[in-house]
């Protein structure tokens, strides 16, 4: 269910660490208090991460009740969370996919040579 995003119109990562041993209505009222979003919009997944990064938890409304998930990755690997400690970002599902796969959501291509004058170092002395 967490691994392929289907079944979830939105997604929002909660970006600051949270105690994962709240329930329901801890992460539910940690959401409207930090954040000020409603979570009972139906098929709205919020997930939050804790002090170990090898786990998340997500809470969704579905309508005639919320649902809460646990997800724990196989040990020595990570889930790399967004570092804007105090923030809600809404993923897409490309970048939802990545999380779950253990990838950064932004992309991390940098140039290597930024300013580096080809003219110059192909030129014989």
């Amino acid at each position: 269910m967490l691994r392929d995003g289907i079944g979830f119109s939105k997604v929002i990562i909660c970006c600051s660490r949270v105690d994962l041993r709240r329930g329901i209505d801890g992460l539910a009222s940690f959401v409207q208090l930090n954040y000020g979003i409603d979570t009972l919009e139906k098929g709205t997944l919020f997930l939050f991460r804790g002090v170990k990064r090898d786990r998340c938890r997500g809470l969704m409304w579905e309508g005639d009740g919320y649902t809460l998930l646990t997800k724990r990755l196989a040990p020595g690997s990570r889930f790399q969370w967004p570092k804007d400690a105090d923030e809600a970002k809404r993923l897409t599902s490309e970048q939802f996919k990545r999380l779950m796969e253990g990838f950064t959501i932004e992309g991390t291509i940098h140039e290597v040579y930024p300013n580096l004058n080809i003219e110059n170092t192909n030129r014989k002395a």
